[in-house]
């Protein structure tokens, strides 16, 4: 896991957990690493670690067994995957269409082009 980027620290730390979380890395259940681990291997602040953690559990893609740990939590993987299509939607999809409808192709034109892309790239 790389934690290089224009974004907060705290932030890639949140999105790189949720991507474990998506691919299956971090089943719901199972345990991820301590914030004392994230901090000595990224060589972090602990409270950067912390804030990165706590974005998760307030979303409640995360739960604290006291004493033992932070765990996954049921449903979090279908939860990240409604999120991040909204997102996906309002990052993307809506500026597509809208730059489709100002070159004036239809529907079908864009669905090619969508078809294409979605073949073409790996």
């Amino acid at each position: 896991m790389q934690l290089q980027g224009e974004k907060p620290i705290f932030l890639r730390l949140a999105e790189q957990l949720e991507d474990g979380i998506l691919s299956g890395a971090y089943p719901e259940g199972s345990q991820v690493p301590s914030i004392t681990e994230y901090a000595s291997t990224y060589k972090i602040n602990p409270a950067t670690a912390l804030k990165g953690i706590n974005l998760l559990v307030s979303a409640g893609l995360l739960y604290k067994k006291r004493g033992i740990g932070m765990f996954v939590a049921p449903g979090a993987q279908e939860a990240l995957r409604r999120r991040r299509s909204e997102d996906f939607y309002r990052d993307y999809v809506e500026k597509l269409v809208r730059e489709a409808k100002g070159l004036g192709l239809t529907l079908e034109q864009l669905t090619d082009l969508v078809r294409r892309g979605y073949h073409d790239v790996n």
